[in-house]
């Protein structure tokens, strides 16, 4: 193993990076030279006491982690690799009340009771009502755009259909979608200066949500209907949520529901648009294998973190109980001894086994079947709506230390 070449002070968790774009060149250096990487960090600049993070690239080394909990804990310091500097340690001890920050036994409990609305048959019941949607959807962009044909794509149709599915799912009222929407940007976008958003406001807007689902599943309680939510908290006899769970697992359902679909599809519009072959391939043919794809190619979710909770060696690399380390999705989702020209995006790519849902293990991503579903109907509805979109400007990404995110994609049907 030799020395990676890297710049003096990369940091691949860097806001400012991830901005501009996800270091695939950087990545791939990593997975050659040193794919278990230590990266030093100014002590708290992370919100953590520490002095920096491993560095995970490989496909094999992130999907071990991910399916070693007992060696490699979510809870000690959260999933979340890097918050604002000026966070405080009780405001990251608030975060473990939310499942993707939990362990094995207590993560097990609360997953049991949550994936009761996940079944696949819960699932298909909304294939209906979210194929409506797609086309109501795609078809008020069309109207609404400019004369010129132009309009952003992300506010305009990436970001309504996963907002409606979660309304849909947990019976939350149309009318306050824009609420959970404006909620949950602000828990996600505290790096982006453009929403000039703190940590103190990104709190106030989880409670915000914590005290809207609170008082929803308080109702349901009280009149059980028929949504996921009576079947969390209002089971008789077989478990439920109580109420606080109820409102961090919305928490939960807002950002890994909502931005990352919302991320997974803007992104998937860019590459057909930017890879035009595909485009027309996809209208012609709606292969199964495109969702997987886009998930792969956009990943979302660059990285989240564990925390080792003994010596371990992982590529080589001591661990040392305690020490952070970090799941790079992106880098694992483009490695070379796992996928056949990682660098072209094929929606007919089959095997696809990517990581954009997570590496396998307690934390595999609960919603993956809604997500393949929204995905699948959103850009359906665009191929027979809108089959002659074209890109109109350049995407504008998020600042970010963890979200592949973009903020606007301009397009025109002109």
């Amino acid at each position: 193993m030799s020395c990676p070449h890297l710049p003096p002070g990369f940091d691949f968790t860097d806001p400012d990076l991830l901005q501009a774009r996800v270091p695939h060149p950087e990545f791939a250096e990593m997975r050659r030279t040193a794919p278990v990487w230590w990266c030093e960090q100014p002590a708290g600049i992370s919100g953590f006491d520490d002095e920096g993070y491993w560095v995970v690239t490989r496909h094999a080394d992130v999907r071990h982690v991910s399916t070693h909990p007992e060696l490699f804990s979510s809870w000690t310091n959260t999933a979340v690799i890097r918050f604002n500097e000026s966070i405080s340690r009780d405001q990251i001890e608030v975060q473990k009340l939310i499942m993707l920050n939990m362990d094995p036994p207590e993560h097990t409990r609360v997953r049991q009771i949550v994936q009761r609305g996940f079944t696949p048959r819960a699932v298909r019941s909304l294939e209906a009502a979210l194929r409506r949607r797609a086309r109501s959807i795609v078809e008020t962009a069309r109207s609404g755009a400019k004369p010129d044909g132009s309009f952003d794509f992300v506010t305009n149709i990436a970001v309504e259909l996963p907002l409606q599915a979660i309304a849909e799912l947990i019976g939350v009222p149309q009318e306050d979608r824009s609420k959970i929407f404006d909620w949950s940007n602000k828990m996600a976008a505290y790096d982006d200066p453009e929403y000039a958003i703190t940590e103190e406001v990104g709190t106030e807007a989880a409670m915000e949500i914590v005290s809207y689902a609170m008082n929803l599943a308080a109702a349901r309680k009280e009149c059980p209907a028929e949504d996921i939510v009576s079947r969390l908290v209002a089971a008789e006899g077989e478990g439920n949520l109580s109420s606080d769970e109820f409102g961090f697992f919305v928490i939960l359902l807002a950002v890994a529901g909502n931005e990352t679909t919302r991320n997974a599809i803007s992104h998937g519009m860019h590459a057909f648009l930017t890879h035009p072959e595909q485009w027309e391939l996809y209208k012609r043919l709606r292969p199964d294998t495109t969702a997987e794809e886009i998930v792969r190619w956009a990943t979302p979710v660059v990285s989240f973190q564990r925390t080792a909770t003994q010596d371990v060696v992982l590529g080589g690399a001591r661990i040392k109980k305690g020490d952070r380390v970090g799941l790079f999705y992106s880098s694992a989702n483009n490695d070379p001894a796992v996928f056949d020209h990682p660098e072209r995006f094929d929606i007919t790519r089959d095997p696809n086994p990517h990581l954009g849902f997570g590496g396998g293990g307690p934390h595999f991503c609960l919603g993956k079947s809604l997500a393949v579903m929204e995905i699948n109907l959103i850009f359906d509805a665009i191929a027979d709506t809108l089959p002659d979109l074209r890109l109109s400007g350049d995407p504008r990404r998020l600042r970010s230390a963890w979200l592949n995110g973009i903020k606007e994609l301009r397009v025109t049907t002109g």
